[in-house]
């Protein structure tokens, strides 16, 4: 008999890293043989016919949860696969709702898949009874700082880093810049994120007008592909009005022609649980500038070279004589961590470690 999985989310189908990360997870229990559908606050891509939406989930919802649907909607699974709404409470009357529905459910064996922790956010450091601490379920953390900061409360976990089509197609250029009105000149400057506090919006666009005046030819440009959330529309528009370099905000449909159109990635960040555009910038041969977020050092620290977002000079020399071989060491060590081939068999092996089957 076929094994079924539910992957639970305050959001899914959309472009942030948890969408992004669930799609691959989904994709690799498929390959080892799971039936999978999805229980989320919101859906952002096609509806299927097996997806439930229940909008109290939603990380801004104010709807009242209802438990009993949620245990409705997880009838039948053999695995829950909770993709960080017990591990960052952005929603804490859903995140603890969907804690006490799987807590009642002792049949169930259920995966905590944390992408972010709440004493990584000084809004939830008081917040001390969540992720939960059960017996006999999986915790998997995507760095190695959050298994550790977990042991540390007496939680086990596993580090199942996120991971990347490394042979993906690139993007289409030409159609894409020709679509956001990019001249053939421009040097298009891309932060790939959305438009909140801790992605600094604002250093990216003061890298981007250093680099400026480092290049020489055609114009530099900012872009944002947004958009903005938790309240930070006021002071992107502030930021954007004081730009003194050309600015786009907007998203293309595919990851992979942002990346295309873009001369340089930059990626800002005070905090990130992992920082998907390092990885994808790579895979996409484009230069990426970086702020030192804590977890960076784990990516540097398996092997990767990256430009800093405090040496506009050095990524204006590479852009004025290019090398692309200076791509290839990088990628071997993408190929070598980061492979969405590994998934299936790194989840397997996780599975194994707490004594889980489905034979």
């Amino acid at each position: 008999m076929t094994p079924s999985a539910v992957l639970i989310s305050y959001r899914l189908g959309d472009t942030d890293g948890v969408s992004i990360e669930t799609e691959k997870w989904e994709r690799a229990l498929r390959t080892l043989g799971f039936a999978t559908r999805r229980v989320a606050g919101e859906l952002a891509d096609d509806r299927r016919n097996d997806d439930v939406v229940l909008p109290w989930l939603a990380w801004e919802s104010t709807h009242p949860p209802t438990p009993a649907d949620l245990s409705a909607a997880l009838a039948g699974a053999d695995l829950v696969v909770v993709e960080n709404v017990c591990s960052l409470p952005l929603n804490e009357w859903a995140a603890r709702t969907v804690a006490s529905v799987l807590a009642a459910l002792s049949d169930l064996r259920v995966v905590f898949h944390h992408h972010d922790l709440p004493w990584q956010r000084s809004r939830f450091a008081s917040i001390a009874d969540l992720p939960p601490a059960w017996p006999g379920s999986l915790h998997v953390t995507i760095n190695d700082r959050s298994r550790r900061e977990l042991a540390e409360r007496g939680i086990a976990a596993h580090t199942i880093r996120n991971v990347f089509d490394v042979d993906a197609p690139p993007g289409d250029r030409a159609a894409t810049r020709a679509r956001l009105g990019f001249e053939a000149d421009d040097v298009v400057v891309l932060q790939p994120t959305r438009a909140i506090p801790r992605k600094n919006v604002g250093a990216g666009i003061e890298f981007t007008a250093s680099l400026a005046r480092h290049v020489r030819g055609g114009p530099v440009r900012y872009w944002l592909t947004g958009p903005a959330e938790e309240g930070y529309a006021p002071e992107l528009d502030r930021l954007l009005a004081r730009a003194t370099v050309p600015v786009t905000v907007g998203r293309v449909a595919e990851v992979a022609d942002a990346y295309a159109a873009a001369d340089v990635v930059v990626f800002p960040s005070s905090w990130e649980g992992f920082g998907n555009p390092v990885i994808e910038s790579v895979i996409a041969r484009r230069p990426i500038a970086v702020a030192r977020y804590p977890v960076l050092d784990e990516l540097v620290g398996l092997g990767l070279d990256l430009f800093s977002i405090d040496a506009p000079a050095a990524v204006a020399a590479w852009l004025a004589a290019p090398d692309p071989a200076s791509f290839d060491g990088n990628l071997a060590v993408v190929r070598r961590h980061f492979s969405a081939a590994e998934l299936p068999a790194r989840l397997e092996a996780a599975f194994t470690a707490v004594g889980w089957s489905w034979a």
